[in-house]
């Protein structure tokens, strides 16, 4: 499942949040927002929030600070956002891992000032309160200390993060920095463009579309095991290429299948359970039920209302 905004913002002081400050003053507003949520003067909340309010919370905290931006929630199945939210599920018994990503674009055009701290922020945040070791948390920024956040670097964190998972393992994935839209060569997209995350040698080796993203990361993660990502930057709203969506518009109090969601996504994801199953069909007929079933459900019901 994955936490999204529209648009991005920079926070020139994340004091006004309430946020811990690690390296600086500023961030990105949906971090910041999420933050003061879930971890205000670095203490959780006294009592579990669900999808519903942390998200709503965070609505009106970016709307109290001026900004116009509607977080949203999409998933690769229906989730009942009623329910508590979490990074790693409560039943979670495997590995906890995170590859965290801030890029600032030091010294170009468009350079960003809070990225580096929401990756600080965040950090310290998933091991404080959700039990995640450094050891196992992948950070790539663009301070001259970490892995550069290059376009294949970024793309084989992604690779190696799901290659490591097993049953039972949870995932994280944050990104702070730049997004952007690039016209869809493909024809998957309703809109006529896909979205993108902006590497630090975009110019050079361009960006990361969402097809990328969702081929080299959301259709390899194994069954049994979560992953769920954070994305702070312009454009994210369907990153990630998922049926269902929450908007925390105040009004939605549901998840609902995303009307815009291309049904080819799941030939893709039949395709990838018959390769991890080396041709045993059965199995790999399986898996694509019990992860597609709800979209193709609220597909049918779209095609023949």
């Amino acid at each position: 499942m994955f936490l999204h905004r529209q648009t991005s913002a920079d926070v020139s002081n994340v004091a006004s949040f309430q946020l811990p400050d690690p390296a600086g003053r500023a961030g990105g507003a949906c971090t910041s927002a999420l933050l003061n949520a879930l971890y205000a003067e670095k203490n959780a909340p006294s009592k579990d929030l669900t999808w519903v309010e942390t998200l709503e919370g965070m609505r009106k905290m970016l709307r109290a600070k001026g900004y116009e931006q509607i977080p949203q929630l999409t998933s690769s199945r229906m989730v009942d956002v009623n329910q508590n939210f979490y990074i790693a599920p409560p039943n979670c018994t495997g590995t906890r891992r995170a590859v965290l990503i801030g890029i600032n674009y030091v010294g170009q055009q468009g350079q960003l000032s809070g990225c580096h701290n929401d990756v600080n922020n965040i950090k310290e945040y998933i091991m404080d309160v959700h039990g995640f070791e450094e050891k196992n948390i992948t950070v790539l920024m663009d301070d001259g200390k970490h892995t550069s956040p290059t376009r294949q670097n970024i793309l084989h964190a992604y690779e190696t993060l799901v290659k490591s998972m097993k049953r039972g393992d949870a995932s994280f994935c944050h990104y702070s920095g730049h997004g952007g839209k690039l016209s869809d060569t493909s024809g998957d997209e309703e809109d006529g463009f896909d979205e993108t995350l902006v590497p630090l040698d975009y110019v050079q080796a361009g960006q990361i579309k969402d097809d990328d993203i969702y081929n080299c990361l959301v259709t390899k993660v194994p069954e049994g095991a979560t992953l769920t990502c954070l994305m702070d930057c312009c454009h994210s709203g369907t990153v990630l290429d998922l049926p269902f969506k929450f908007v925390a518009d105040g009004q939605s109090s549901e998840m609902q299948f995303d009307e815009a969601f291309d049904i080819a996504h799941l030939i893709n994801l039949a395709g990838l359970a018959q390769a991890i199953f080396k041709g045993d069909k059965a199995a790999a007929i399986d898996i694509v039920k019990d992860a597609a079933k709800d979209a193709v459900t609220g597909w049918l019901k779209k095609k023949f209302k």
